[in-house]
């Protein structure tokens, strides 16, 4: 059974809780100073408490609290050189919170899809163990990057569920405007996303290769591909992917004096 403890229980840290109480085989401490947040996963997890002094007790110790709180729970946290400690945190340097703590530290970007054992995340080479590794695993899928990539993994999987949601949204809208429900429309646009990404996912064929499988000629697809490449939809996603990552250099900018 391994012990984590999670600091902070938002969005992020809630569904990485809900994620390994699914995956199960952990013993899970819910950490946090709002009692709402404490309550909403009380039923999920092994233990709930305010005292971040919990964590000293965990094999991994996670830090999923805004970046600018992070320091000051960093002061409060007293972790052993046996233990390691994962930082969720946008922006916050690896090397800030090793600075801080006898811990092994590794930063991760992960998303909320880890509630339901579907995360995308990347994680750093430097600090990151097997015992970490086998965590990510059970809730998603993980790449190992360079530290100096987290700025653009958070643009791209941290940032990315946005951008996904407001397109199955958009081919949500296209079918109500045709005379499906909204309930129905939501149900086949959002499964179409889940499936197409699967299909990317386990598939040898490259993106472009099965944009060819769908389109047969004189087709549906090929006519509605035909609008997508005669726009700047492409380019929009880009410019978003752009903006998140130059946000994520910015927060990073707070901690270069710190």
């Amino acid at each position: 059974m391994i012990r984590v403890s999670v600091i902070g229980c938002g969005n992020m840290g809630g569904a990485l809780l809900r994620g390994l109480a699914r995956a199960e085989g952990y013993h899970l401490t819910a950490i946090d100073l709002d009692p709402e947040a404490l309550a909403a996963i009380e039923g999920v997890v092994d233990e709930t408490t305010e005292d971040v002094a919990a964590a000293r007790d965990a094999d991994i110790a996670v830090l999923a609290v805004k970046p600018d709180v992070a320091p000051a729970v960093l002061d409060d946290l007293d972790l052993r050189a046996d233990q390691q400690l994962v930082t969720l945190a946008a922006g916050l340097p690896r090397e800030f919170v090793a600075e801080r703590t006898d811990a092994s530290v590794v930063r991760i970007m992960p998303n909320l899809a880890a509630e339901t054992g579907d995360m995308a995340a990347a994680a750093t080479n430097a600090g990151l163990t097997d015992e970490v590794r086998a965590m990510l695993d059970d809730v998603g899928e993980f790449v190992e990057v360079d530290e100096s990539l987290m700025h653009v993994s958070t643009a791209v999987n941290g940032s990315g569920p946005a951008f996904a949601f407001y397109l199955i949204d958009a081919m949500k809208q296209g079918g109500i405007e045709s005379g499906l429900d909204p309930e129905q429309a939501e149900t086949l646009a959002a499964q179409t996303f889940k499936g197409a990404a699967e299909t990317v996912l386990r598939d040898d064929r490259s993106v472009d290769e099965l944009i060819d499988a769908v389109c047969s000629p004189n087709g549906t697809t090929i006519e509605g591909m035909d609008v997508l490449w005669d726009s700047d939809a492409d380019a929009a996603v880009e410019e978003a992917v752009a903006a998140a990552e130059r946000r994520s250099r910015e927060l990073a900018e707070a901690f270069d004096d710190a």
